[in-house]
Parts: C-alpha cells; structure tokens; sequence
C-alpha cells in the first residue's frame, strides 16, 4: 500500500524516547519511503539524529495538524501499544489526517476500518490499510520449506523487542551489498509498511501461524539464494508464541541468536530469567531440530543489541558474548552485520 513517490508523516507520541516506537523508528532507519515529517508532541522541534542515532533529517512536530504543511499524503501509525488499541488522545491526528485527505496506514491490533467516526470521514481515493490483518485462506503446515534450495536464515531471541527485525533487515543489506539475490521477509508490521510485503503472524490464528510462514517462504524460495526472515517473540517469553511457528513454517538452514546487552531477566516479567546465552544457543537448536523430525538449524552467530552502551562496552560485551558462546559476535546495527554474514555463507 505504500508506494515510493508518497509522503508520509509518522505518528510517534511519546515513542521517540520511549519503548512503544518501534514502528516507527524502524520505518526511519530502514524504509525508503519519503517520510516528511515525525510527530510526537514530547519531542516537538527537536533533531532526530540527536534523539535515536538515525541518520535522517525530517522534522518534529507535535500534531498531525502540523505535519500537514509538509504535505504528507500517508500518515502512518508508528506505535505499538501494550493491548494494540488507539489512545483516546491520539484519535485527534487521525481525525485530523484524515479530513485533511491523507490515508492512514495503521499497525495497531485494532482496526481502523471498523471504526465508524473514521470510515465516515474517509474521501474518494482515500484509504485506511490495516497492515494486520489475516491474509485469507491459508494453509496448515506440512513442513515442505526444507526442501527450498535456499539458504533460510531466521533471527531468534531472548526476549521481545531485542533487534531481530534490525538483525533480519542487516543482513539484507549486507547479502545485497555482496551480491546475493537476497530477501526480506516480514512478518509484523515494521517490517511489512518497510518492505511492502509480508505477513502480520501475530493477527494469525495459531492453527495457521506457521502455514503461514511456509506459504510465504515457499512463493520466495526458488527465487533467491538467501531468504532472511524476522524473527518475533521468544521461546522464553511466557506471553510469546510466535516463535515456534516461524521454526515450523521457515524450516531454518541458520538460527541468528538476538539478545540486548546486560539484559538478565524478560523485561515485562522480572520473574522470568534469561538462561546464559550457550544455554539459549541449545534450547533454540534442540527446538528446531524437534529430536531429529527436522533438520538441524545450528546457531551461527549472536547479534548483540548494544544501543544502551557506550562504543567501549559495547565492544566489551561483544567480546564477552563471543568467548562465552564460542560463536561470532557483532552489533549488526552499530558495526555492520558481515561477520553475522560470514558466520551463515561459511558454515
């Protein structure tokens, strides 16, 4: 739905310094979209290189009203609320947004198609895209991606919200720059409004979660030479459940472990602590190998997520992820994702 030649405004309240922009901030670090102007009241005004580290001039604004003298012709939602609803406080950008003409892209749970005030206000030419919604009729897993010539690299975590999209889009990059026929394949909403493709798993019933996956994989899988797909959830976060069907449905060649620096416990249940990172390393691979059902889908590297970190700790605590796993070790984000890249086509 969003195509090269449109504007886009990005609606962030409060997500340029908080954790609910995730959306967002990845649509201004990866998307090649022209996006024109950022809104977040909190940040109104300020520099956008100065606040998340992104390399991008586009100006802060603090409503959808003041974005539009940079014609925005999309505005996008780029947040991702706990419970995936609009807050009451914000419906005034999109009222705005859309009696103003511009179409809304929204990756909230709730969809905004449904609802009256703003389908009413909606113009010819004029839409609302619901990124997550469940493609229709999809199939059951049967398993057949394993027979793909293809590499099928997919990022695993420690926890939610460590970097496996980043990671996913890194290595991309990366591939492309080398020269492999390489592809991204999303599947939540960051990744689908960057890439124009993909699939929402989390807006998928769980029967037909990892059909889903081996549907997508399967239409990319003679077409390319490295497929690199997101990653989402964890296995050792009790409210995921998106991992496993990435594991059945991508039938993974390579497994790129993803976990945030210094991070020892799941960050919304203290409770719940992180296993040190070899111990992750096993738990992934004896997963995906299921004990022999599935081919073996050995970790290849560890992509450590250092935002937090000065460039001196970050370079420590890659080293001590590198000597404690014995595996490859970088901040595809910070440093680039070629050792993560040499890890995978060398193994």
């Amino acid at each position: 739905m969003l195509k090269p030649d449109q504007r886009i405004a990005i609606l962030l309240h409060e997500g340029i310094r908080g954790m609910h922009g995730k959306t967002g901030l990845a649509m201004l670090r990866y998307s090649d979209a022209n996006i024109v102007a950022v809104i977040d009241r909190e940040c109104d005004g300020g520099s956008l290189p100065e606040l998340t580290k992104i390399p991008r001039q586009v100006p802060i604004v603090a409503s959808a009203e003041a974005a539009l003298k940079y014609h925005p012709d999309v505005l996008a939602i780029g947040i991702a609320m706990l419970g995936g609803a609009l807050p009451e406080d914000w419906r005034r950008d999109v009222r705005d947004a859309l009696r103003a003409g511009v179409s809304i892209a929204n990756g909230l749970h709730a969809r905004l198609n449904d609802d009256p005030e703003f389908k009413a206000l909606l113009k010819p030419g004029q839409w609302i895209w619901d990124v997550r919604e469940e493609p229709p009729n999809l199939p059951v897993g049967t398993g057949q991606a394993r027979t793909l010539p293809c590499l099928r690299v997919l990022t695993v975590g420690t926890d939610m919200a460590v970097g496996k999209m980043s990671t996913s889009l890194e290595l991309n990059r990366a591939a492309t720059k080398r020269g492999l026929r390489s592809k991204f394949l999303a599947t939540g909403q960051a990744g689908i409004m960057i890439s124009g493709s993909g699939i929402p798993l989390d807006a998928i019933r769980v029967d037909f979660a990892a059909g889903a996956v081996e549907q997508m994989v399967m239409r990319a899988g003679n077409d390319y030479d490295i497929l690199l797909i997101e990653g989402q959830g964890s296995l050792h976060n009790p409210a995921s459940t998106a991992t496993l069907p990435l594991l059945r449905g991508s039938q993974p060649t390579h497994l790129i472990l993803v976990h945030r620096a210094g991070q020892t416990h799941i960050r919304r249940y203290p409770d719940v602590p992180i296993p040190p990172l070899k111990e992750v390393v096993r738990v992934y691979e004896t997963v995906a190998a299921a004990g022999g059902s599935f081919a073996p889908a050995k970790v290849a590297a560890i992509a450590l997520n250092t935002f937090h970190l000065s460039t001196w700790e970050a370079e420590q605590a890659i080293e001590q992820a590198q000597i404690e796993t014995g595996l490859p070790t970088t901040d595809p984000v910070r440093f680039g994702a070629e050792p993560l890249l040499d890890a995978i086509v060398r193994s």
